[in-house]
């Protein structure tokens, strides 16, 4: 059964309208709060030297782990669920029965994919050991930035390198003593990219 082009120029608008927004978004929140940064970086410099610190080196390492396996393992949910799984399905191939509304849906868990594994990484960066573990993988991460365009375009072999990234990564967690499991996001968490 085809589909209707109204329905199909709805849906690309939405998905390019909700990429902008939160593209949009993303910049002036990053502009607007670089002072505000910055004076209450001093000011918790000053109170840091006042007062003794809660957490200890440990138990900031602890979090480093945590966060890091919890965005890892929403960027290995994502991946799986939104491209590995029709890209192994045949949804890719031209002709196949919705096509389109798979590319849009591996377009976005592409960009989420991207977003929590360079939020994993800045996470590794608090623990020695994860941080050594993903070090090699830094250029992988970063190459997976063009890759929901590629995805977009129907480059069946785009599907393949985010897989092989996320065991990659996945590899690394476990070596460092932070195992990741899959966990698909929600919708609007793919959607928000967060």
């Amino acid at each position: 059964m085809p589909v209707p082009i109204r329905r199909l120029c709805v849906v690309l608008t939405l998905c390019c309208a909700l990429l902008a927004t939160s593209t949009a978004c993303g910049n002036s929140q990053k502009t607007s709060s670089t002072k505000a940064t910055a004076t209450a970086a001093s000011e918790a410099a000053a109170l840091d030297a006042a007062t003794p610190s809660p957490s200890t080196s440990a138990e900031k390492q602890k979090f480093a782990k945590t966060r890091f396996v919890a965005n890892a393992a929403l960027a290995a949910g994502a991946t799986y669920q939104w491209i590995v799984k029709p890209w192994k399905a045949g949804k890719f191939k031209k002709g196949a029965h919705g096509r389109t509304l798979a590319l849009v849906k591996a377009g976005l868990a592409g960009a989420f994919t991207y977003n929590r594994l360079k939020a994993a990484q800045k996470n590794a960066k608090g623990d020695p050991l994860l941080s050594k573990a993903l070090a090699p993988l830094t250029a992988g991460i970063e190459a997976l930035k063009k890759l929901p365009a590629k995805l977009r375009k129907g480059d069946e072999g785009a599907a393949g390198d985010f897989d092989d990234i996320i065991n990659k990564v996945k590899d690394a967690g476990k070596s460092a003593g932070a195992e990741v499991e899959n966990k698909v996001p929600s919708t609007s968490q793919l959607t928000q990219g967060s």
